[in-house]
């Protein structure tokens, strides 16, 4: 028996933040063109790498735009759970084009190590002043939601990497205008590839977790049992499974063995109301299914998990 009322959220915690991720696309991709022009002009690489980052964040912050829209297709027959696991293969491929991006940084850097050309700093310190400011707003933007939403999250780190990687861009300036040391900006360079590694890897994780259904963050399945068990009308449960369709959706299941006094409809009822109302209060999960089975259903069973 299913605990009732209790479908899939409509919209994922990427859609409900849209409006702000147009707002940075448009940003980002004006920076970008600034980024380029001023990187030809002044001859700089790390100014050059920060735009393709930029670029590479305008292209991710995208794609997750259009997986949140295709997000909110409904579920068909075949897809029962409809489309919201785009926004995942979504970040999937944001974080392998940081990987791309760092690694083609990190080769360029190499290669132009001991062939600087001559740079102009005074156009790199205002192009990397100007990328500064235009992260630090997209930053603020993106703030408030980064915590929700998987593809939001890598849209903000993106954002704060090219912030790092802007401030990269003004010191190795600095360092050419008082110092003369060219080498500064391939430095710079290789500052920002090492910026985007371990970024790229975080939310790589994160999207690992997800397809292998691993539990939400939080979410303990040792815990649930024991406040399953708490409910009253309750004497065990076995097969607790939670997993993450999509950020911000949260999913459980799990069989329930009840005594045999609430094998009645209005007994069982009740008790799953119970179960749900423990499962959102505690848990905050808002689709629960429940098996609700006597003591003696458990030898047709074939346990999937304890």
């Amino acid at each position: 028996m299913n605990a009732h009322d209790h479908g899939l959220p409509q919209g994922t915690a990427t859609g409900r933040h849209r409006r702000k991720l147009i707002v940075v696309v448009a940003i980002t991709l004006s920076v970008v063109l600034v980024q380029v022009v001023g990187a030809v002009w002044s001859g700089s690489l790390a100014l050059l790498a920060d735009a393709g980052h930029m670029l590479s964040d305008a292209a991710g912050v995208s794609i997750a735009l259009f997986a949140s829209w295709i997000a909110t297709r409904p579920a068909t027959r075949r897809s029962t759970y409809g489309y919201q696991r785009a926004e995942v293969l979504a970040a999937l491929a944001n974080a392998i084009i940081l990987v791309v991006i760092a690694v083609v940084i990190l080769i360029e850097a190499l290669r132009r190590f001991n062939t600087s050309p001559d740079i102009r700093s005074d156009v790199m310190i205002v192009t990397a002043v100007i990328g500064a400011v235009a992260n630090l707003a997209c930053l603020l933007i993106l703030r408030g939601g980064q915590a929700e939403s998987l593809n939001l999250r890598g849209a903000y780190l993106e954002v704060l990497g090219d912030l790092l990687g802007s401030v990269a861009v003004i010191i190795a300036a600095v360092v050419i205008a008082t110092t003369g040391y060219l080498p500064a900006d391939t430095l710079a360079s290789i500052a920002i590839a090492l910026m985007i590694l371990p970024r790229a890897w975080s939310l790589l994780r994160d999207v690992i977790n997800v397809l292998l259904e691993s539990a939400p963050k939080g979410v303990d399945s040792e815990m649930i049992r024991s406040h399953i068990l708490g409910v009253r009308g309750v004497v065990g449960v076995h097969d607790i499974h939670a997993w993450t369709i999509t950020s911000g959706v949260p999913v459980f299941s799990a069989h329930v063995v009840v005594d045999g006094a609430t094998l009645n409809a209005e007994g069982l009822d009740q008790v799953l109301d119970r179960l749900t109302h423990c499962l959102r209060d505690h848990f905050d999960t808002q689709h629960c299914t429940f098996q609700l089975e006597p003591a003696e259903h458990a030898i047709h069973e074939s346990r999937q998990h304890a």
